[in-house]
């Protein structure tokens, strides 16, 4: 049985340089009134504000600069992440393509992919979705019945996907889809493809959400073709990117600080007398989530040893959804109020924002049970 991977990390001075340098950035957006601190800042689509933070260097940090990246380091990008998410910053147009999508490209891609799509990323003008959820299938993406076939100079693509956040929005999907009839090996037999959302064949549904809000989609591929040289990695390897990939989505400070403004609030709202049960919650809250980015931080420096922290990603992922679901519930009762959108307090909005959009937490980037498997398999307990 082998161990969990989480070393104690210092960040290095370039790290806190950047620190000041992300900071005074956004300390200028707000100053010049060009964004309001959102509720679930990486959910929300801004295309401007990303284009804005292309230009101040913030995108496709760890890139080499033929492609439009900076050639930073992944800590100094965990920094900046972390206060994008603490100050509430709209990403989300970048968000996908920056955190997943531009890095598997880069690792697997074409050349010609990477020429193509990479500096469009790092200049926040290219945005991504996921194409992996499928109607029936859950959480279990073995199951995938999205099929490609070969074609003359490429690959034609048909199937659906799920639950695709943004897909009316971006230029493109990484879509996983069988490419060999399953077998024995379910994870046999699977491929990852870039696939233009302009192209001849695909078909964008919304659906929409408890909120009234058009952020899912339900996406059909009728017989559209995918170029040779859009396909990520080789024909079959779907399955080992598709994990490779899901570091990336589960490890980061997105994954613990989707509702860290509401925690802001509430302790800006109980101030510095607070009642005894409310400064015991709100202790335990600070000190879960300074576990969470000391892990988080952690699996950043594994990442920047090129290693592919698969089992850690999961753990972080599982443990601080869980923290997120449970900061809503726990601070209604903290400080109860008629939670609305549509108050002028600050406080009302955050919950109100956060209650509606919780129970998405748990579920996007694996659900817990999916998680857990995961997490046995890799200490070698299943």
């Amino acid at each position: 049985m082998r161990a969990f991977r989480f070393e104690s990390l210092t960040l290095p001075p370039n790290a806190e340089m950047m620190r000041k340098k992300v900071r005074a950035f956004l300390d200028d957006e707000r100053a010049h009134g060009r964004y309001a601190a959102h509720r679930t800042s990486w959910a929300t689509f801004d295309p401007e504000f990303s284009r804005r933070a292309a230009t101040a260097g913030f995108i496709g940090m760890t890139w080499p600069r033929q492609y439009g990246g900076g050639e930073y380091s992944n800590l100094e990008r965990f920094v900046v992440t972390e206060e994008m998410l603490a100050a509430g910053a709209p990403g989300g147009a970048h968000w996908i393509a920056d955190r997943q999508s531009g890095p598997q490209i880069l690792r697997h891609g074409s050349e010609r992919a990477r020429e193509l799509i990479l500096p469009r990323i790092a200049a926040g003008e290219c945005y991504f979705g996921i194409g992996m959820s499928e109607p029936d299938s859950g959480s279990d993406l073995a199951a995938v019945r999205t099929k490609a076939e070969k074609c003359e100079n490429g690959w034609v693509v048909n199937g659906a996907k799920i639950w695709t956040s943004n897909a009316h929005r971006v230029h493109y999907l990484i879509v996983l889809a069988r490419t060999e009839p399953p077998g024995q090996d379910r994870h046999a037999g699977l491929s990852q493809f870039i696939v233009d959302t302009a192209s001849k064949g695909v078909e964008i549904r919304p659906i929409l959400n408890l909120a009234g809000g058009h952020e899912f989609n339900e996406v059909f591929f009728r017989n559209c073709f995918v170029p040779e040289d859009m396909m990520i990695g080789k024909p079959g390897e779907g399955w080992t990117r598709v994990t490779g990939e899901l570091a990336f989505e589960r490890a980061g400070p997105d994954r613990f600080m989707s509702d860290i403004r509401l925690l802001v609030e509430l302790v800006k709202k109980v101030g510095c007398a607070p009642s005894e049960r409310q400064a015991i919650e709100i202790g335990r809250f600070v000190a879960h989530f300074a576990a969470l980015r000391r892990m988080s931080s952690s699996i950043a420096g594994l990442l920047e040893r090129g290693e592919s922290p698969i089992t850690e990603a999961a753990l972080v992922k599982d443990v601080g959804t869980a923290f997120e679901r449970e900061i809503p519930e726990i601070v209604r009762k903290l400080l109860p109020v008629e939670a609305s959108l549509d108050d002028d307090d600050e406080y009302s909005q955050a919950l109100a924002h956060v209650l509606l959009h919780a129970p998405s937490f748990t579920i996007r980037g694996g659900t817990p049970e999916i998680l857990r498997g995961m997490i046995a398999r890799g200490l070698g307990l299943r």
